[in-house]
């Protein structure tokens, strides 16, 4: 799974996804294990200050370049600096309730979402109130760190845009930021250690899994996470969090930036819809290449995606298509009027109109049974031939 081994020349980070920010697992460089980090090490800066030095051996080749700079920031643990978690002391002693709804606000002040069919979904477990939460002063904690480790990754991409002006790249660089699907609604303290969760620092320090809130996130020491009421929070105004289909699940910022080849106004929102799958064709676009369909002698399974280059160039907006989804059993296909969506935990297909219904809150499906199923059965279509169904097993 090295990405060296994958088709990059170079690399630097984790090859598991969960690690101690200060002392990450699985650490390589290229193929080689790094088996000691210097002192002050921060894997978010470490990440961000690698990706620079790439640039500056890049651009002395005056060669088009690749690079794919994967933040493991935010996640949990929840590990910052401190002076990074001082400037978020503050700022989550509001709650929940108050937070979603100032960011649902600004939202539509910013003209990021549209209020007539984008509503401010039923928040996740509102059986507490903040005012009554006894934990409140750990769970603001716990968001304060969230935010730090957001602006460490902040301060880095501010880094490498630097160090392509520097280099003479930025203007015709491309640049594409998007998040993962969702914010973690997990608790991972309740996991306890094991495998890539350890138990102790390297040089041998107890490290905290606090079930019971009793230990401040942040340090090294500890290994906690938001919770799936501050996830429910950070995607804002959406149902949901991670590892589920509904929107809060699947539905991510998406920033481009090109000097030289966007022509779309700057600053500008556009209603095109967008998948991670879309990104190969969209460089294949770019580059003025062609998708291979041989390589090495092997069949290579066309891609899915369309190219987005006709949005960014201020074209009209490409033509509807259908998109689905599994992960974890939960499931979706959706089109430009429909989603049907169902739970990783409930089968059960409800159905969204989705476009006057972006926060999933009307279910349609007992009004429209004709529609679930033929969507329902298109699902079906798409995830035996994309190999969603696990194979039997046959024991003799």
């Amino acid at each position: 799974q090295y990405p060296t081994n994958r088709g990059f020349e170079k690399y630097f980070g984790n090859i598991y996804g969960v690690v101690d920010y200060f002392d990450p697992f699985s650490l390589v460089s290229g193929t080689t294990p790094v088996e000691k980090v210097p002192a002050g090490y921060y894997h978010t800066s470490a990440i961000n200050d690698t990706a620079s030095a790439y640039i500056k051996w890049l651009a002395k080749a005056g060669k088009p370049f690749f690079l794919y700079v994967a933040e493991t920031a935010p996640h949990w643990p929840l590990h910052a600096l401190p002076e990074d978690i001082e400037k978020y002391k503050k700022t989550y002693t509001a709650g929940w309730d108050a937070i979603r709804e100032a960011r649902y606000q600004k939202m539509i002040r910013l003209g990021i979402i549209d209020p007539a069919s984008t509503k401010l979904s039923p928040r996740i477990n509102s059986d507490l109130a903040w005012s009554a939460n006894k934990d409140s002063v750990w769970d603001a904690r716990a968001m304060a760190v969230h935010a730090a480790m957001i602006d460490r990754m902040d301060q880095g991409i501010g880094s490498i845009i630097n160090t392509l002006k520097q280099t003479g790249q930025l203007d015709n660089t491309i640049i594409l930021f998007m998040s993962d699907n969702g914010a973690s609604p997990e608790d991972c303290a309740r996991f306890g250690p094991g495998f890539d969760r350890p138990g102790q620092t390297r040089d041998g320090r107890t490290i905290v899994y606090p079930v019971k809130k009793d230990v401040m996130p942040g340090p090294e020491t500890t290994f906690a996470s938001i919770g799936e009421r501050w996830a429910n929070v950070a995607n804002t105004p959406y149902r949901y969090a991670k590892a589920e289909s509904y929107e809060g699940g699947i539905r991510t910022p998406f920033i481009a930036y090109w000097p030289k080849g966007i022509r779309a106004p700057k600053g500008s929102i556009t209603k095109q819809p967008g998948h991670v799958m879309d990104l190969m064709s969209t460089f294949v676009a770019i580059a003025g290449t062609r998708y291979p369909t041989v390589y090495e002698n092997r069949t290579i399974t066309p891609t899915s995606g369309i190219s987005l280059l006709p949005v960014l160039q201020g074209k009209p907006v490409i033509e509807s298509r259908r998109t689905y989804n599994e992960h974890y059993k939960a499931r979706y296909v959706k089109d430009d009027t429909w989603k049907l969506v169902s739970l990783a935990h409930d089968t059960t297909w409800r159905l969204y109109r989705i476009h006057a219904d972006e926060s999933e809150i009307n279910d349609l499906a007992a009004q429209f049974p004709e529609v679930v199923q033929e969507l329902a059965a298109d699902w079906a279509v798409w995830a035996s031939t994309h190999k969603v169904f696990p194979k039997p097993v046959v024991k003799r």
